[in-house]
């Protein structure tokens, strides 16, 4: 299928999927007379696996070494765990600092009093 149907099916913008290809995460299976970029099923499943990975918030790296693991029948379970495991905890110590600037935030909303006065105190903690 042309890279228009693929993007499509995979749920990316076609740029997205050339720019996966520039980078040698995925390439076209072959191309056709005119020149167009053309994708197998194999293709097609990578840009699927890249997309989850990528909505995990895998780096390029990161998909690239999983996108090797997936192909390599030989893998094992444990260098796949390793690399999730590290993006769950950085996921955690993201939800930490979240928790922290809501507790925060609110905590200077629920202050100002939201009247016709100046005074404020979230413009006084930003400034």
């Amino acid at each position: 299928m042309n890279i228009s149907a693929a993007s499509k099916l995979v749920g990316l913008p076609v740029k997205t999927v050339r720019y996966y290809s520039e980078i040698g995460l995925v390439e076209a299976s072959s191309r056709s007379d005119a020149g167009y970029r053309i994708y197998n099923d194999m293709a097609v499943r990578k840009l699927m696996f890249i997309r989850r990975s990528r909505s995990f918030g895998f780096t390029i790296e990161e998909c690239r070494e999983l996108l090797s693991l997936y192909q390599d029948q030989g893998r094992s379970s444990a260098q796949v765990k390793l690399i999730a495991s590290k993006r769950l905890a950085e996921i955690e110590i993201k939800q930490l600092e979240l928790q922290s600037l809501h507790k925060e935030l609110a905590h200077l909303v629920k202050a100002c009093r939201g009247d016709h006065r100046p005074d404020c105190p979230i413009i006084d903690y930003l400034g």
